[in-house]
């Protein structure tokens, strides 16, 4: 089991929201596959797969506000 999470250096110190989910839960993926995207500050920033596996929990969902470190999913690896 591998988590996805915000990266603790993106937007510190303001406020981050989920903007899109790119996979949905049972859908395979890729170490370092675009996954999610976060919005900081008018910026886009991409949250890519930690390991190669199934996406099985999606734990935030589109629109919801975040801090870094926060556990966005889960990957089931294989």
């Amino acid at each position: 089991m591998a988590e996805i999470k915000v990266p603790t250096t993106a937007g510190a110190g303001t406020t981050l929201s989920i903007g899109r989910w790119f996979k949905r839960v049972g859908d395979p993926v890729t170490v370092q596959e675009p996954l999610v995207e976060i919005f900081a500050d008018g910026v886009t920033h991409e949250v890519r797969a930690p390991a190669t596996g199934v996406l099985s929990k999606v734990l935030m969902k589109d629109g919801q506000t975040v801090e870094p470190g926060t556990v966005l999913g889960v990957i089931d690896q294989v």
